[in-house]
């Protein structure tokens, strides 16, 4: 282990802030040893307790029609495709009532950037998962999706937030993150908001009383320096408001194929990236990196595992480097699997990942509250089917 790198986590591990040249040269470093020693100890401080958390939660795509186009997304449609869809009440609510029989109080509510549904839409749509379902969290809508609802209702940001609080948004989760530097968002997204953009809704939701979480989606166009660049405004971010809960990080999974990719003749749509082409960074990467992030974001209490992306073993192995959850049993999850990624755990797996570990695994809600149960594991439910709404969808509306 060199000398600057021994300096850079000796510092990290008395409490020192890190500067963006310690987080780079961190990342030039190929010692995955020392870096996840170092985020192991400064994870311990943060967290001594003798366990480690996971959550039930349900990711319900309530559409996958998107006026944006991501070169990583082989989930979203444009409007009028044949397998685009809106999901009705009565499917939404049977998955909701699914996932709290599974143990869950959480539902993980995305969608893509639809180009014709009002703000009134979503605030009936929060209105009637609260009346049925009161003790639900709505876990709801990516920044992307809230700066489009800002737009398309041409109505200020806090407004709108501040709307869809009071109808029963209960938390943000960090989504479309990517990499926060507009290089790089403008070479992958088209007519996607920009990086202020999404700090500027996690900070506006925020200052009304809001939480929320923060991601990033490495190892693809971004350099080392712009991946710590985006670490870098996050932290700032949580310096000013205090609103993040946890970070999140997972690597780029190249899609099978790249069926919207410089898809001109069928969309009027050109340029981009096709990033099937690019190649899938390994769990040495994701591992070093996010023990990075535990070591230069002080400030976010606390770390998940991303064993979707991963699977169980390494996600298991990330407890070690800087991780003190694994993240949520994502009853469904549809938009990384669209990609080819095929990871499923059960309760009952996770619960062992983290005993296995040499932890007591305990179940949490979104905003890290344990929720006590009876311990039992999950024997009737793998997410091992695929999760693509079969169900009777409504109509898109034209």
């Amino acid at each position: 282990m060199s000398s600057d790198i021994t300096t850079i986590l000796d510092k990290a591990i008395a409490g020192e802030r890190l500067s963006p040249a310690d987080g780079l040269a961190l990342l030039q470093s190929h010692d995955l040893t020392a870096i996840g020693a170092a985020a192991d100890a400064v994870c311990k401080q943060k967290h001594p307790e003798p366990y480690r958390t996971y959550n039930i939660d349900r990711n319900i795509n309530y559409s996958n029609v998107c006026a944006a186009v991501c070169d990583f997304c082989a989930f979203y449609r444009p409007v009028g495709h044949e397998d685009a869809y809106v999901l009705s009440d009565e499917v939404l609510y049977k998955k909701i009532q699914e996932t709290l029989d599974l143990g869950g109080d959480q539902i993980l509510l995305q969608g893509g950037l639809h180009p014709k549904l009002p703000l009134e839409w979503y605030e009936d749509l929060l209105r009637g998962m609260k009346e049925n379902f009161p003790t639900l969290n709505v876990h709801g809508f990516s920044p992307p999706e809230l700066w489009h609802f800002s737009k398309m209702s041409k109505l200020p940001l806090r407004e709108v937030l501040q709307r869809l609080k009071d109808a029963g948004l209960g938390s943000v989760p960090g989504g479309g993150g990517e990499i926060l530097v507009d290089r790089v968002r403008k070479q992958i997204t088209r007519g996607k908001v920009l990086s202020d953009g999404w700090l500027e809704v996690n900070r506006v939701w925020h200052e009304i009383g809001g939480h929320s979480t923060c991601t990033m989606m490495f190892g693809h166009v971004e350099t080392l320096e712009e991946r710590i660049e985006h670490m870098g405004r996050l932290r700032d971010l949580q310096d000013e408001t205090g609103g993040f809960t946890a970070f999140i990080c997972w690597t780029h999974q190249p899609p099978e194929d790249a069926p919207w990719f410089n898809a001109d003749a069928k969309n009027g749509r050109k340029g981009g990236v096709d990033m099937s082409q690019l190649p899938s960074a390994g769990a040495f990467e994701y591992l070093k990196t996010q023990a990075i992030s535990r070591l230069y974001l002080d400030n976010i209490p606390n770390i998940q595992s991303s064993w979707v992306t991963q699977g169980d073993k390494i996600g298991q192995v990330a407890l070690y480097f800087g991780a003190n959850d694994m993240g949520s049993l994502m009853i469904e999850e549809n938009v990384v699997s669209q990609a080819g990624t095929v990871y499923h755990l059960s309760v009952e797996s996770i619960r062992r990942c983290i005993g296995e570990a040499g932890y007591e695994p305990r179940q949490r809600n979104v905003f890290y509250d344990l929720i006590d149960g009876d311990g039992r594991s999950d024997s009737k439910f793998s997410a091992t089917e695929p999760q693509h709404p079969s169900e009777p969808a409504l109509p898109v509306l034209s």
